[in-house]
């Protein structure tokens, strides 16, 4: 387990660094050598000690010793002259296993300050580890600060993520694992770790081990805390010889084969190979294959060879069907999949799930969205792939997962309640059940099975686990119909850039003006009837602003991106609209596409919806329309309401600055990023209604925070004025948390003089804010600079009229705050009064 004082030692490392090494990566690399540098000589001495020899500084070498290195009395400059020696000569070492000259090669020290190089190297010399799996530990956190690479559609899998799927698959010691996307060789090391458990005298019985702990104690678990005592040394072997993968990027292979050296592999099998453009190793097949493939394709798409079953240029798409095809017969696979694979409707998705229903799926297990958090919120799901299931079993395991085990937002803290060792037991003892022929049901209260001949009803093999819930035989109060069935979709105009004018006989309605009033363009064009759009009609946005609207504009052309719906004898428009209302985050979540998620006309026809007799319909929409008018009321009491001061002449007007003990704005350096301390504040986490949020923030370290000036660590009584982008916003600081902030936001300390819930609340009054708005400069991106800031004029009345004002503008709020209740309770009326068309649910589950 990775204690506390290492990980505080590598933040440091990384703050040291960062004046001179600001890539979070180029980071990684130059701890990862200085780690592994030292821990070599680590090793020399401890074999010395037990009577043994030197293996690495040895001979001309001898004078590069960590130890010498960092020798009291050793200068700084003569200790980045010896370093900056070492790191070039030591790939000439014989002495080195071929990894460590390999890591050599292509080390370098980017910068020639000796008091840095001294600062880093000693805090370096305060690891001590005795055993490459301490290191190991370590090196497993300092891979995570590398975070995401998100235009590559990576994303570090999280470690109990990653266990739960091998514990899943449960590879054996005589067995073949491969990943073929591996990255840092996260699923290698977990699968090696689960055979050394699964060998051990001293591990738990798979009962226990199915109850046991939660997934935060799990995460933090040693990656090698059980001795496989119990393998031999033929096993040992064998297995070194079965764990493979492979890697597009160097870097990635290099970090990957230091990661499985320090957990034990001499000789690790990492190769730097393209498994999608390149077939050399096509014929290699594998027991096991786990893996969270790139989710991105680039531009233009994958070129891949034409080995493939399925003919597409997605990379995901692509690294399924590798996997599906490199199953040995009784072979067994866990991947992360983007939600694409799961419903998206393109022939290439479709012909994935097709191949994957006949010949290789076991199970799809549903992720919740943030369990990529802080680096992604994408949605996700684990496909486990099984033949020997597909072969024997008629039906497919469904599991929807709520609680991984930790809240889903930025921090991601441990909580109660996770259901991943609920999901192992069941499904693992549905999976030997269905081996054998069986699995037509499943007792689960959040799994179900369906058969395959039912996923393949309609040809589009979704994989939804809403569609194939555990409650199989709903109720329905109305009966259900295809949208096309009642209503005809008609497509608007696809225009070309040079055919839109900034003015002209009719407006142009777009998906970007859709849902606002904003960047018309106009047309001269003549066009047929259908093409245009009336005050009255009803039209979807079927891309980027996805949902109904009842044009209450003139006579208008509507987009391409953008169908009229005009609804049939059979249904009234405006029910027809909630309807779509209702349904529209569903249907833009079964969209498609990458820079832009779009629906298809074809699918939405073919969408469900419910039809009751048309009387009931109007029924309906007299009652939710009911409740829309309440709520607009009350949204527009807050819309409209600005606390207001009234001014006397009397009281004399002040410089903002004169008010104010500092006035300052955040640190321009960007901070070295933590995955925990002390949270840094952006101008996206100040919201007037809720303050200062800590959702969606990232941390710096205790040191970073401390070495900042005492006015840029907000205290009790401070405000937070944003001075760029949505500048003005202000808020207060509560004090119940240290944080530190950007340098778009300003902070601004109120002197003895004035009441900080005064300030607060002049400005945010309409003068308050009319001040920011004279005051801010730019065309991109407006800006309040502390300059501007500082001239702000303040009416300053008495203390106690102050305290008069500050007492009547929260009662007033204290009514306000009133109507956000209202809105949020008569929403859900509208959202219950809209379910009940789909009817409630009865019946027995479990398939």
């Amino acid at each position: 387990m990775l204690d506390t004082d290492t990980k505080r030692r590598i933040d440091t490392c990384r703050d040291i660094l960062v004046g001179k090494v600001p890539d979070p990566k180029s980071q990684v690399e130059q701890i990862t050598v200085a780690l592994i540098y030292k821990f070599m000589d680590d090793m020399d001495l401890e074999a010395e000690e037990l009577g043994g020899q030197r293996r690495f500084f040895t001979k001309d070498y001898e004078r590069y010793r960590w130890a010498k290195l960092v020798a009291p009395g050793v200068s700084g400059q003569d200790m980045l002259n010896t370093y900056s020696e070492a790191l070039t000569k030591m790939v000439e070492n014989d002495g080195l296993p071929k990894l460590f000259r390999d890591i050599f090669r292509n080390a370098y020290l980017p910068y020639r300050d000796p008091e840095t190089l001294r600062s880093f190297l000693r805090e370096i010399n305060s690891f001590t580890y005795d055993h490459s799996e301490r290191l190991g530990d370590a090196f497993e956190y300092l891979l995570s600060v590398l975070g995401s690479q998100g235009d590559a559609g990576q994303f570090r899998t999280p470690r109990h993520i990653i266990d739960f799927m091998v514990e899943i698959i449960d590879p054996q010691k005589t067995e073949t694992v491969m990943d073929p996307a591996c990255g840092t060789a996260g699923f290698l090391i977990s699968a090696y770790k689960h055979v050394l458990k699964q060998n051990s005298t001293s591990a738990p019985s798979t009962a226990t081990a199915s109850e046991g702990g939660d997934a935060a104690e799990q995460a933090l678990e040693s990656p090698l805390r059980y001795p496989g005592d119990q393998l031999t040394q033929p096993d040992r072997e064998r297995l070194a010889r079965n764990i493979y993968g492979y890697d597009i990027s160097p870097d990635m292979v290099r970090l990957s084969l230091v990661n499985l050296y320090l957990h034990g592999f001499a000789d690790p099998k990492i190769e730097e190979y393209d498994t999608l453009t390149s077939e050399d190793k096509w014929q290699e097949m594998a027991d096991v294959i786990l893996a969270n493939p790139p989710f991105m394709s680039p531009k233009g798409g994958i070129k891949p060879h034409t080995r493939f079953q399925v003919q597409s240029k997605r990379s995901e798409v692509l690294f399924v069907d590798y996997i599906a095809e490199h199953l040995t017969p009784r072979g067994r696979a866990a991947i992360v999949v983007p939600e694409g694979i799961i419903f998206q409707s393109q022939t290439a998705y479709v012909a994935l799930r097709k191949m994957l229903v006949e010949n290789h799926l076991a199970a799809v297990i549903s992720l919740p969205a943030g369990v990529f958090n802080p680096y992604s919120g994408v949605k996700t799901s684990i496909l486990i792939l099984d033949r020997a299931v597909a072969k024997a079993s008629n039906h497919v395991a469904f599991f929807k997962i709520e609680n991984d085990g930790f809240a889903l937002g930025a921090q991601r803290k441990s909580v109660k309640g996770g259901q991943l060792g609920q999901v192992k037991a069941e499904l693992g003892a549905w999976l030997q059940v269905a081996r054998v022929g069986g699995g037509e049901g499943l007792d689960s209260e959040i799994g179900s099975v369906v058969e395959r001949a039912r996923l393949a009803e309609g040809g589009d093999y979704n994989l939804s686990v809403e569609r194939y819930s555990a409650i199989d035989e709903v109720v329905r109060a109305y009966p259900m119909v295809p949208l096309g069935e009642v209503a005809t979709l008609i497509n608007g105009r696809a225009y070309k850039q040079e055919e839109l004018l900034d003015q002209g006989p009719v407006p142009v309605l777009r998906v970007g003006n859709f849902f606002s009033n904003r960047s018309w363009y106009f047309s001269d064009l003549e066009l047929p009837p259908e093409k245009y759009c009336h005050a009255g009609d009803l039209l979807f946005a079927w891309s980027a602003s996805f949902g109904p609207k009842i044009w209450d504009g003139p006579k208008a052309i509507y987009h391409y991106h953008i169908w009229k719906v005009v609804p049939g004898d059979q249904i009234d428009k405006n029910f027809l609209y909630w309807v779509l209302r209702a349904e529209a985050e569903s249907i833009k979540a079964e969209g498609s596409g990458i820079a832009m998620i779009h629906a298809t006309k074809s699918g939405m026809e073919k969408r469900l919806i419910p039809l009751p007799p048309l009387g009931m319909q109007r029924e309906i929409v007299a009652e939710v329309e009911g409740y829309q008018r309440v709520i607009d009321g009350a949204r527009a009491v807050l819309d409209n309401y600005r606390p207001h001061i009234p001014v006397d002449p009397e009281w004399p007007t002040v410089r903002m600055g004169d008010l104010c003990t500092s006035i300052t704005d955040g640190d321009h350096q960007p901070p070295p990023k933590t995955d925990t301390g002390i949270p840094f504040v952006t101008i996206s986490n100040l919201n007037e209604t809720e303050g200062v949020k800590f959702e969606k923030t990232f941390f710096v370290s205790r040191e970073y925070f401390d070495a900042l000036k005492e006015t840029r660590r907000p205290i009790a009584g401070d405000l937070l004025y944003s001075v760029t982008g949505s500048y003005g916003v202000v808020v207060p600081v509560n004090g119940n948390r240290e944080f530190c902030f950007q340098r778009h936001i300003a902070l601004l300390r109120p002197s003895a003089e004035v009441m900080s819930g005064y300030l607060l609340h002049f400005l945010r009054s309409p003068t308050g804010k009319k001040q920011g708005d004279e005051a801010a400069t730019g065309v991109a991106q407006k800006t309040v600079s502390l300059k501007a800031l500082r001239e702000f004029q303040i009416p300053l009345p008495p203390i106690h009229i102050q305290l008069a004002i500050i007492a009547e503008i929260e009662a007033e709020q204290a009514l306000v705050n009133g109507n956000r209740e209202l809105i949020a309770r008569f929403e859900k009326k509208i959202d219950d009064a809209i379910a009940r068309l789909w009817g409630e649910a009865e019946g027995e589950g479990g398939g």
